[in-house]
């Protein structure tokens, strides 16, 4: 590139996209002591319109293991989100400390992981856009629309489904061509629409209000203001359909196609248009440049998956991309985000692929296969093990064999330490590694990693349950990743310790 050094603005690592995966990931690398940038196409942090609708269990576990989920609890909907082929999940009675997911738009879900990040020296370049790259053995020089460059030690594209970054490095984003698109929408209306879902044989459509409420597990709609919409277009598919710019007349043909009216649909807040396009990145990482989010993984938004995805890529990437930065852990820890990451996307693809299926309209064997799936996930031991899957609890990394407890998220337990009763997941709001000795106090020897890993001795004298699996056999000590993933399991014994430690936490100092 044509610039002096002079010219260029340097950080560690620069996240491109401040969506919420774009937001979680700065604020993870800020809190490791990373310096962080943010390069934003908008100019603000306000998005127009609702998109996601909430956050699964799993992901408000990892807030709270931040210390934030607080703030998105205040703010939400308290429900039963995670479902699969028409049936709901009660997580009631599950291991966790938050047995539900949560109603809240994703346009308040930025505002707050904004709110927090706020609070950490990140640059955020604003309305600015990211049009080319390259990236050598050292470092990766970001060339913007303005002319402006960046320069830094790792980028991570996290700008969505039509990612710049991720067609700038060449990465192959494979998968299926959609088979439908429909439109979201917040419009004024000036006749009463027909709240509610409907189903045909175009496809589902929903009106809602925008305001609403939940009372007793169900929605209760405001008597007056703006309409959500969600309807499926009529037409087939276009090629390009989901690059196509929406409008308000677009809503209306729809709206006229379903319902036999537009209800006086005006005054759009937000249109957009959305398919069941469903593809993956073949590889989450291509030198020095990472994909997270809808960058990595794209489908239909059929459960609800693809803003919990994103925000658990970046606590499985954060930490990691900050001890390479940092010089305590080699290069080589990054290949381990790709290895537990993509399958855990691949999987949600299929799911929400199998989803669409399922709710797709049809003839009367259509409709014969979705009940039949339907009363079978309704079913013991399935339905436990589904909700477990749906809500992100039931994930288990590949970490190798043993106590049922390597590779899983640990259990907020309510322990008991020296200074008094802690939760576990307390130990984690600072996203350092926890070794905890749940042994005889002092038994367990991680002095070389003083400086990086926290040991905690504590008494724990419950069960150990986990999701979908029952009750397990208690540990005598375990290593927590940052993302509060168990990296290692003592039996008795310290076997295996001093490995586990040097993969995930760098060599000794």
């Amino acid at each position: 590139m044509a610039r002096t050094d002079q010219q260029v603005a340097q950080h560690d690592v620069v996240v491109v996209g401040g969506g919420p995966t774009g937001l979680m990931l700065a604020g993870e690398l800020a809190l490791a002591g990373v310096d962080v940038a943010i390069v934003e196409r908008r100019a603000d942090q306000v998005l127009t319109g609702a998109r996601a609708g909430g956050l699964h269990a799993r992901s408000i576990e990892a807030l709270d293991q931040r210390g934030i989920a607080d703030r998105f609890l205040a703010e939400g909907q308290v429900v039963q989100v995670a479902g699969f082929a028409g049936v709901t999940f009660d997580l009631t009675g599950f291991p966790t400390r938050h047995p539900y997911g949560l109603g809240l738009w994703q346009n308040h879900i930025e505002r707050l992981l904004a709110d927090w990040v706020a609070g950490f020296p990140v640059v955020r370049y604003a309305g600015r856009e990211v049009v080319a790259l390259d990236q050598d053995e050292q470092r990766v020089d970001l060339r913007l629309a303005d002319g402006g460059v960046l320069r830094a030690a790792y980028v991570v594209g996290c700008d969505g489904g039509r990612s710049t970054v991720r067609k700038v490095v060449g990465i192959d984003f494979v998968g299926w061509e959609p088979s439908m698109s429909a439109l979201i929408a917040e419009v004024e209306m000036t006749e009463a629409p027909e709240l509610g879902t409907r189903r045909d044989a175009a496809g589902i459509h929903a009106l809602g209000r925008v305001d609403y409420e939940i009372r007793d597990g169900a929605v209760v709609f405001a008597d007056h203001g703006p309409v959500r919409v969600m309807v499926t277009e009529q037409q087939a598919v276009r090629a390009g359909a989901a690059t196509e710019e929406a409008t308000i007349e677009d809503v209306r043909t729809a709206l006229m196609g379903v319902y036999g009216t537009d209800f006086g649909a005006h005054s759009p807040l937000s249109i957009s248009r959305f398919t069941d396009a469903t593809r993956q990145a073949e590889s989450y990482r291509r030198g020095r440049v990472l994909l997270a989010g809808d960058a990595a993984h794209i489908h239909s938004p059929v459960g609800g998956q693809g803003l919990n995805t994103g925000l658990q890529d970046a606590q499985n990437l954060g930490w990691k991309l900050a001890q390479v930065v940092r010089g305590i852990s080699p290069d080589a820890l990054l290949d381990s985000y790709h290895a537990e990451r993509h399958p855990v996307a691949a999987r949600v693809l299929r799911d929400t692929m199998a989803q669409v299926a399922l709710t797709r309209p049809g003839d009367a064997r259509h409709e014969m296969l979705r009940e039949t799936v339907a009363e079978l996930v309704d079913r013991e031991p399935t339905r436990t093990a589904y909700a477990a899957r749906m809500s992100g609890l039931g994930i288990r990394y590949d970490l190798g064999e043993g106590h049922p407890l390597l590779g899983r998220r640990m259990p907020d337990l309510d322990l008991e330490l020296p200074d008094g009763p802690r939760r576990v997941f307390e130990l984690l709001h600072a996203a350092r590694p926890v070794l905890l000795d749940l042994g005889t106090p002092g038994a367990l020897a991680a002095s070389g990693w003083s400086d990086r890993v926290r040991v905690v001795a504590a008494a724990y004298d419950g069960t150990w349950e986990l999701p979908a699996l029952g009750t397990v056999t208690p540990p005598t000590a375990v290593l927590i990743r940052p993302d509060g993933y168990v990296a290692w399991v003592g039996e008795g014994m310290a076997v295996g310790l001093d490995a586990a430690l040097r993969r995930w936490c760098g060599e000794p100092a």
